[in-house]
């Protein structure tokens, strides 16, 4: 049976695991019907444009999210505050390695040309706040730029090496191991 869905919010986010699991290519109308169990005039409803318009307004809900919790923080807030939440945000986000970054899965595949320019200001934007942040507390920009890259960086690759080696426990050591890299990098 079709589940009713009464708010948009509710569908972006089932649509949003849905190309979690199967990417946007192998993620069909008929894929998505079934698995988010909407029926398809709720879905034209909600998103007129299709699955391309669906895939925006994803990509936006996930950076209106990490906006709110991890980048203006970054960019506004005490910067060693911002950036022990910006761990704790990350871990529950990701749900300790167990979720995959859609936005990371649609970089690397078919979506890559289709979706740029949102996917490359997510990065870019994490970055810039991160070494934002790490600049207002002290740290030379040369190596705030390098920590925030590699951080971002090593986050992004343990999701991959979590997922693929079927152990959350690779994401949960590298993000202890990317927090105490930052935590003391002047020393």
């Amino acid at each position: 049976m079709m589940r009713t869905v009464f708010e948009k919010p509710d569908a972006i986010a089932l649509v949003a695991e849905v190309f979690r699991e199967c990417g946007y290519e192998g993620a069909s109308m008929s894929t998505i019907t079934a698995r988010t169990r909407l029926s398809k005039g709720s879905l034209y409803h909600f998103f007129p444009g299709g699955k391309e318009q669906m895939a925006a307004e994803v990509l936006a809900h996930i950076d209106a999210w990490f906006a709110r919790e991890i980048f203006v923080p970054l960019e506004t807030a005490d910067p060693q505050t911002a950036i022990a939440q910006m761990w704790t945000a990350v871990d529950q986000y990701f749900r300790s390695g167990k979720r995959i970054c859609l936005i990371g899965a649609f970089a690397l595949d078919e979506t890559r040309d289709r979706f740029a320019s949102p996917v490359r200001t997510y990065f870019e934007r994490w970055i810039k706040a991160l070494e934002g942040a790490l600049k207002r507390d002290g740290i030379p920009a040369g190596l705030a730029k390098q920590l925030a890259e590699d951080a971002v960086a090593g986050i992004q690759g343990a999701l991959v090496l979590a997922r693929a080696s079927a152990d959350e426990t690779v994401f949960e050591r590298s993000l202890a191991g990317l927090r105490m890299r930052l935590s003391s990098p002047k020393r």
